[in-house]
């Protein structure tokens, strides 16, 4: 029987000083499950707030959240594998993201996918998660961007466009698929280790983060 897609956890982070960043107020990567609901802002007009989780920290702004990396999804199953390979226990959260899906293939999810969660909320997929060196240093795993990259499983970042409140147990509902080839994971490959896939991004048009637009169109005009 296929599981009903859902969040199992809303996880919220607070700034943390560690010595694997050199970002002055430290990393908002130790993400834990709450109970309360929790409201998801959409973006302002320009200048005047990024959408995203009430409660919720992120530090290094240079690389992390603004309107099109508002949330960050990884499914509990991904996480449920990485355990296995690990040889440890990965909670919830753990990889810093703000929602831990179930019933959802979250790296086979589409760029411009749009998730209704709970009621109210919806969201579009943007982007893949790319490791970087605070995500390893949190891990404390040996080699772990290399590992993280080669296996493609990267999760999806997410914009606002409807905002809305949410809580641990809300189903989620996949309500469009663009008619494209462009998944999370495909995108993550053409970022990272098959940068001659990047041309092929761009039919996924507007729902693209901006940077891996450019990113396309630059390799395109080479």
């Amino acid at each position: 029987m296929l599981q009903t897609p859902a969040v199992l956890t809303v996880n919220l982070g607070r700034a943390t000083p560690t010595d694997y960043t050199d970002w002055p107020t430290g990393t908002g990567i130790d993400k834990r499950p709450v109970e309360r609901p929790v409201r998801v802002a959409a973006p302002g007009p320009k200048g005047q707030g990024a959408g995203g989780l009430s409660g919720d920290t992120v530090c290094d702004t240079r690389h992390h959240g603004g309107d099109d990396q508002a949330v960050y999804a990884y499914a509990r199953e991904d996480l449920d594998v990485w355990q296995q390979e690990l040889g440890r226990e990965l909670a919830n959260g753990v990889f810093g993201e703000n929602l831990t899906t179930s019933g959802i293939d979250v790296s086979g999810a589409l760029i411009g996918e749009r998730w209704r969660v709970g009621s109210e909320l919806l969201l579009e997929v943007t982007s893949p998660r790319i490791p970087c060196r605070t995500f390893a240093g949190w891990l404390g795993e040996r080699g772990w961007v290399k590992r993280f990259t080669q296996a493609a499983v990267p999760g999806a970042y997410l914009r606002v466009l409807e905002p809305g409140e949410i809580r641990s147990g809300d189903p989620v509902e996949i309500v469009h698929r663009p008619d494209h080839e462009v998944t999370v994971a495909f995108l993550f490959r053409a970022e990272t280790t098959e940068r001659e896939l990047l041309p092929r991004v761009l039919v996924a048009g507007d729902a693209l983060h901006p940077e891996a637009r450019e990113a396309a169109l630059k390799y395109r005009s080479r």
